[in-house]
């Protein structure tokens, strides 16, 4: 599918600093001027060193830190200016968010872990079960774990569990954090095949890739988070 010229994510002149009260109340800027945009069916990635500012893009975008300034629209909805209540409901039907840990309710099991976010949006059960059911099998989750909680997986199982999570339901928008690390050749492969498959129905994804084959592979261009420290941009 070719990019839509109309941004699914447009981030517009933002700022962050971070105040330590322990210190006196010292603020600290960490990113400054950051401007990018992510048109649908296009997926781009986050490069820069260790400590430049792409965790903290990310979670800027996600609404887990606040800006100081700026604006950070995901389909018309300014992140940061939005209340809470606009912020879940985003995450609910247009961000999705594939994190490098599983954060889960002990005792749900492991197939409706998968399916939560879809039973949210309305899905029937038996739909969203299938759907889970289906991207667990393709990430060799044996079919003997799906009823019980994934507090009890391996770290990789639990990996592959969140990377189920964060696909089965359609967002138009997506945050990928190492979505492939540490997995093996087949389950990497099909983290990309579904990553593919999600900018093909016009999903606008910002990723962070460290693998680099995996970023060379699905990402249209790069975007070099050094650029938005406060030292280069002032």
């Amino acid at each position: 599918m070719t990019a839509s010229h109309t941004p699914m994510i447009d981030i517009q002149n933002v700022c962050k600093s971070f105040t330590l009260h322990n210190q006196g109340s010292a603020t600290i800027p960490v990113m400054e001027g950051a401007t990018l945009s992510v048109s649908p069916g296009e997926c781009v990635g986050l490069v820069g060193a260790s400590g430049a500012g792409k965790s903290t893009l990310m979670r800027l975008i996600y609404g887990n830190y606040l800006a100081a300034s700026g604006h950070i629209l995901i389909g018309g909805l300014d992140v940061a200016q939005a209340e809470p209540r606009e912020i879940l409901e985003l995450r609910r039907k247009t961000l999705g968010y594939v994190s490098q840990f599983l954060r889960v309710v002990p005792r749900v099991s492991t197939l409706d872990v998968v399916a939560e976010p879809l039973l949210s949006v309305g899905t029937p059960v038996e739909k969203a079960r299938d759907r889970a059911a289906s991207l667990l099998a393709q990430l060799n989750i044996p079919e003997r774990l799906w009823s019980l909680s994934p507090t009890t997986f391996s770290g990789g199982e639990q990996q592959r569990v969140n990377i189920a999570r964060g696909f089965a339901y359609d967002y138009p928008a997506m945050l990928l954090d190492e979505p492939t690390a540490s997995l093996d050749a087949q389950n990497r492969a099909t983290v990309l095949g579904l990553i593919e498959t999600a900018k093909a129905r016009g999903a606008a994804i910002i990723g962070i890739f460290h693998d680099e084959s995996a970023r060379e592979q699905v990402c249209d261009r790069f975007i070099d988070v050094s650029a938005f420290s406060p030292k280069v941009a002032a």
